[in-house]
């Protein structure tokens, strides 16, 4: 029999929860495939560090090399000052492990309901660059009263950017005025791998489009480069039409006219904002699945929204985010069959009525979408 080891990072708030049905559902999708997970859980998250101060070990980075995937709920509490967490944890796991793309499947599924008025299909995947940007933790807030400068680069980050913010800002330390400053940084080398792997994406599943996002109308010293790349990547898939669309135009489009993409390749910032809008016009964050991927090591795979700490233990939440990023994580473990087969179970599920959670409008609880959801995979696979 085949046997996966995933690392299991319930996190916080209703991180719990939501992991526990996810959970379930692809112990059903390994009962019908004749495979073996075998879980290791981990403690990290708010609890741990409340305790003990730490974040995430590197001790615990060398481990998730030897796992197959990583499944993770979510971080965040209002008991630890925003940043601690998903700096010292998510970001970290992210750039340890070169986890340079971020998927989002952005999907309608049946009796959901989109608060667009046209009835149209909704079926694309965004494709976000998840190391680079402005998520590099690199800037500076200098003061006018002559205060010592607030000078932030991140650890996480150094390593891939060989220069300090600081060489260029000392220089205005007497400013009149406080000011901030964030460093952006686009390479090359990082384009060139998250734009092939949205033409990939697209030759995989079918898709006739990659759009590239940016704001090379404002900012071309940074986009310019993001662009060459897409136009000289594009080359190599002349079967595959492409595009460009300003960050501000695609916002417009993903209302206006969703059913127009196929793949959405966005640098991290605006895909991390452009990309709720997704979840939103296809019923909300509880149908968000995601990923973090290096597709040439170890991957982690994560619903896109937070903790919700105001409902943990309620039993109340919609899971199917986390479920389908478990469904993901099948597929890029080897198991593609089975990764779809959680997702046929969901749309199913969906389909019959069954289950309406709370953000549906509904009152069917977070146990019961797990129970019904890995009871229709054991039902279609025969088991």
């Amino acid at each position: 029999m085949k046997s996966y080891q995933i690392a299991l990072l319930e996190g916080d708030g209703i991180g719990p929860e939501i992991i526990r049905e996810g959970r379930k559902v692809l112990e059903a999708a390994a009962q019908a495939g004749g495979i073996s997970l075998r879980f290791n859980p981990y403690p990290y998250g708010a609890e741990h560090y409340l305790k003990t101060g730490e974040t995430l070990p590197d001790s615990a980075i060398r481990e998730f090399r030897d796992s197959d995937a990583i499944y993770f709920g979510a971080a965040g509490d209002p008991r630890v000052a925003p940043g601690v967490l998903e700096v010292g944890l998510i970001l970290k796991i992210r750039f340890d492990l070169d986890q340079y793309i971020n998927l989002r499947p952005i999907k309608l599924y049946p009796n959901v309901e989109s608060p667009l008025k046209r009835n149209v299909p909704i079926d694309f995947y965004c494709v976000r660059e998840n190391l680079e940007d402005f998520y590099n933790g690199m800037g500076a807030i200098f003061r006018s009263s002559g205060d010592p400068a607030e000078v932030h680069h991140c650890d996480l980050a150094m390593h891939r950017v060989p220069y300090d913010a600081r060489f260029s800002l000392e220089s205005r330390l007497g400013a009149a005025d406080d000011y901030a400053v964030g460093m952006g940084i686009i390479t090359r080398k990082n384009t060139e791998r998250t734009m092939r792997y949205a033409f990939d994406l697209a030759r995989a599943k079918g898709k006739s489009k990659v759009t590239a996002v940016d704001k090379d109308n404002v900012i071309p010293f940074m986009y310019g480069l993001w662009r060459e790349v897409f136009e000289d990547v594009a080359k190599e898939y002349p079967e595959i039409a492409h595009e460009n669309n300003f960050a501000d135009a695609c916002n417009m489009w993903f209302v206006k006219q969703p059913e127009s993409y196929g793949v959405v390749v966005l640098p991290n910032l605006m895909g991390d904002i452009i990309t709720d809008l997704g979840a939103a016009i296809t019923g909300g964050l509880g149908f968000a699945a995601g990923a973090n991927l290096n597709p040439q090591g170890v991957s982690m795979f994560e619903p896109i929204h937070g903790s919700a700490p105001k409902y943990k233990g309620q039993n109340v939440i919609n899971p199917i985010a986390t479920i389908l990023s478990g469904g993901l994580l099948l597929e890029n473990i080897g198991e593609p069959e089975l990764g779809a087969l959680v997702e046929r179970a969901v749309e199913e599920t969906l389909r019959s009525g069954a289950i309406r959670t709370r953000d549906m409008g509904g009152s069917t609880t977070t146990s019961q979408v797990g129970d019904a959801i890995a009871a229709k995979v054991l039902e279609l696979s025969g088991k």
